[in-house]
């Protein structure tokens, strides 16, 4: 066997990076290894939003500078089931960057502090005297599992996959921008198997990332093919955008809980069903939960994965709480006309809403209240006059 590695990664996209990043931060003469089975630049299906909140990541991780090349966007309009409208500008802007370049960066960043990469696929992990042992060659203190939605260390672990009624399906693709069309990132939400939506991001170049999503037990209730339901819902929604380079790809959404990892193997993003529920945004909860997993694989060696879900449940425990309730209560569109109109009257509930969304935020009870006040009035009146 090799050298005893302190941290040993497994995944290079944003929760990876950041955790080999912090790691090499917190103790620069730690011996770091990232692995992944791509070599770099490549591709990632996904929406490339990157909110305030993410950036302040980067920041803490020491790359405030990261995406300074790349145009924020100011604005946000959402359209909710119902047709009810809301645009405003965003308290702080929103970066929309293809994971193309953004994963490269992040990665080169991690070598420049002196992690090493390589190109690896796991293919198996043993637990053995205090560490872990990978592919029968790689020995480490720790591991950082962040290799994605179909993580390959989750399923090694004999850890339970995430429950397909939380699991989403999206379809995501390119469109160049009308001229003077590229202000404002647009949501636009559809009735027909809800929870569903398009979304168009501009990047700041005249092109904006494109796509459509579904939960997939909703799909598979259609009976039609995939292909076939999410390009044509994509289109039917985003009719003057046509798309290209479509790719699709599953989202384990957070079930309010986290599943932090097993003995010295900490799960992180994507792996560990680290996505909004409400939003699907994961590239804040991926850099979070690296830079966090990183942290505890470096100051706590001893238990890293306590240190981890301790960071954890700090971190986001009460907003994946709320997420998940709202998730339950989003399952009626009605619920989500009223937010929507709700915050289109008033600017504050919109922000906080883009907190819940794209970052940690959670819900006050006056405003829930008056949410589902509205909620019920609308609906009251509603079966009214179908009598």
């Amino acid at each position: 066997m090799t050298d005893l590695w302190d941290v040993l990664v497994v995944g290079g996209g944003p929760a990876g990076a950041a955790a080999a990043l912090r790691a090499k931060q917190l103790r620069p003469g730690a011996a770091v290894l990232l692995l992944d089975r791509d070599d770099f630049p490549r591709d990632k299906a996904c929406g490339d939003g990157i909110a305030a909140h993410g950036r302040d990541e980067l920041a803490l991780l020491g790359l405030p500078g990261l995406l300074a090349d790349y145009r924020p966007t100011q604005r946000l309009s959402v359209i909710s089931p119902g047709g009810v409208r809301v645009s405003a500008r965003v308290a702080r802007p929103n970066h929309v960057v293809p994971r193309l370049v953004f994963d490269a960066r992040l990665v080169e960043a991690a070598r420049a502090r002196g992690v090493e990469v390589r190109r690896h696929r796991v293919r198996a992990l043993t637990a053995r005297d205090g560490h872990v042992v990978v592919d029968g060659e790689l020995r480490a203190r720790a591991v950082v599992a962040a290799d994605g939605a179909h993580s390959t260390v989750r399923r090694l672990l004999g850890l339970r996959p995430t429950p397909e009624r939380h699991i989403a399906i999206a379809v995501r693709g390119y469109a160049d921008l009308p001229d003077g069309d590229d202000d404002a990132q647009l949501i636009a939400m559809q009735r027909s198997g809800w929870p569903a939506y398009a979304w168009a991001f501009p990047i700041g170049d005249g092109t904006a990332n494109v796509g459509f999503g579904m939960l997939l037990p909703a799909l598979h209730a259609t009976g039609l093919p995939g292909r076939q339901v999410l390009h044509g819902r994509l289109a039917e929604l985003l009719p003057h955008l046509p798309a290209r380079d479509l790719r699709a790809h599953h989202l384990p959404l957070s079930p309010g809980r986290p599943l932090p990892g097993a003995g010295r193997v900490l799960l992180a993003g994507d792996a560990a069903s680290l996505i909004n529920p409400l939003t699907g945004e994961g590239i804040y909860y991926a850099l979070l939960s690296g830079r966090l997993a990183g942290e505890a694989a470096i100051l706590s060696a001893g238990d890293p994965l306590t240190a981890y879900r301790r960071r954890l449940r700090a971190a986001l425990g009460r907003h994946l709480r709320t997420t998940d309730v709202l998730a339950r209560a989003a399952q009626s569109p009605g619920f989500i006309d009223a937010a929507i109109a709700t915050a289109a009257r008033r600017p504050e509930v919109f922000d906080l809403l883009v907190e819940v969304g794209l970052g940690a935020g959670t819900v006050p009870v006056p405003l829930a209240a008056a949410v589902m006040t509205r909620w019920i009035r609308t609906s009251l009146r509603g079966r009214a006059a179908t009598r």
